[in-house]
């Protein structure tokens, strides 16, 4: 008998990251602090940068639109998880899951490319400070986060569109907390080849570029320290100094 596509009324089941009932309260109480920290921190920089006139500039955008990315990144994924638990309910319907796909690909996706716009704010900051505000323009600082925005729906749609042409033929188990989309393909039933094709090249896209422009970034700032090592009367532009502050508000927003 040949699988037959049931996907209007397919249900995945969750199976999170323990089965363990013990464990429950602790999975729960871990994730809510982290997620909320994320939420409050990342919330705290918007509205700072929103109300305080001296951070309107390229780099405080960016980092703004960043924290945007990153609270509805975390929202696709732990809120549904915190009420699973609490539900004790570990089934997702089928349009449920391909959603989740979708904004955590997307989302995922928009904050590497932030980060890459960011990293690229940094070194014309470090190797044209002169012209920084002439090339770093309003226009063209929103032009950089249209095209963030396009690449990254651009990305989820063509992975979630690709998933949706697969069969599955009965109810089926995630070993996550969420709808993560390797682990979805490889409970399909029909041939996955291309799925997974799409699916490494543009992990391999999504990764390869953005970390390329960062580490360039990075680098040509170390080329400039070694200079100033072997010159000590140059000083380092005060708009060089906020290199250090992107990572740190990232990795710790409060």
């Amino acid at each position: 008998m040949e699988p037959r596509n049931q996907t209007h009324i397919l249900e995945f089941i969750l199976l999170g990251l323990s089965e363990k009932a013990e464990l429950q309260p602790l999975l729960f109480g871990l994730f809510l602090t982290m997620y909320l920290v994320t939420f409050t921190g990342n919330l705290l920089i918007i509205l700072a940068i929103i109300t305080d006139s001296h951070l309107r500039t390229p780099m405080y955008f960016f980092l703004s639109n960043l924290s945007f990315a990153d609270i509805c990144f975390t929202s696709t994924t732990v809120p549904n998880m915190l009420l699973n638990i609490q539900m004790q309910n570990k089934i997702i319907t089928y349009e449920e899951c391909i959603t989740q796909m979708h904004f955590f690909i997307l989302f995922g996706a928009l904050d590497n490319f932030l980060l890459t716009v960011m990293a690229y704010d940094r070194f014309v900051a470090i190797c044209h400070p002169l012209h920084y505000m002439v090339i770093m323009n309003p226009k063209f600082c929103c032009l950089l986060l249209l095209a963030s925005w396009l690449l990254s729906i651009l990305d989820s749609l063509l992975n979630v569109l690709m998933v949706l042409q697969l069969t599955f033929c009965t109810h089926l188990d995630i070993s996550h907390f969420f709808c993560e989309i390797s682990l979805v393909v490889k409970l399909a039933c029909s041939d996955t080849f291309l799925n997974e094709l799409v699916m490494y090249f543009a992990t391999g896209i999504m990764g390869v570029i953005p970390l390329t422009g960062i580490l360039f970034s990075y680098l040509d700032w170390l080329y400039l320290l070694y200079h100033m090592a072997r010159n000590p009367t140059q000083k380092l532009p005060a708009t060089e100094l906020t290199v250090f502050e992107i990572p740190t508000a990232i990795t710790n927003p409060l």
